[in-house]
C-alpha cells in the first residue's frame, strides 16, 4: 500500500513537471519566451515534433490510473514496460542535457529522477 501511494505521489510530481514544461513549450512556440531554453531545442520534440512533455503528461496520468490495479499481472507488466521505456528515454535526455544542450533544467532533472524511481517502485509493487 505504501509503495502504491509513493507511485501516485511521484506521478503527481511528474504531472506537475510535465504540465509546466508543456506550457513553456507552447509559450516558446508562440514566441513568448526570449533567449535560449531547453524547450526550443530539437531534443525537446524527439518524436514527430510533439513536445516530450506531452508524452510525460499521458504517461504519468496513465500510470496513476493503473496503480490501483497493479496486482493484475498483465496490467502490471504493461505499466512496468512503460516505466522502463520512460526511464530509458530519460537516460537519453539526461545525456543530452549534460553533453549536448548543456542547459540547466530543474524540471527535466526532476522528471528524470521520478522516472528512474518509478521503475524501482513498480518492481517493488509487482504481483507475487
Amino acid at each position: 500500500m505504501i509503495v502504491r501511494i509513493a507511485i501516485l505521489l511521484l506521478c503527481a510530481g511528474g504531472l506537475y513537471a510535465s504540465a509546466f514544461m508543456f506550457r513553456k513549450s507552447l509559450r516558446a512556440r508562440h514566441g513568448e519566451i526570449a533567449g535560449p531554453t531547453v524547450v526550443k531545442t530539437p531534443r525537446a520534440h524527439v518524436i514527430a515534433g510533439i513536445p516530450n512533455s506531452a508524452f510525460g503528461l499521458a504517461y504519468y496520468a496513465a500510470l496513476a490510473v493503473a496503480t490501483p490495479f497493479l496486482h493484475v499481472a498483465p496490467l502490471f507488466w504493461c505499466a512496468f514496460a512503460g516505466a522502463l521505456g520512460a526511464a530509458a528515454f530519460s537516460l537519453y535526455l539526461a545525456y543530452s542535457l549534460l553533453f549536448v544542450t548543456r542547459m540547466s533544467c530543474p524540471y527535466c532533472w526532476s522528471s528524470h529522477a521520478i522516472n528512474w524511481s518509478l521503475v524501482l517502485l513498480l518492481w517493488l509493487a509487482r504481483p507475487q
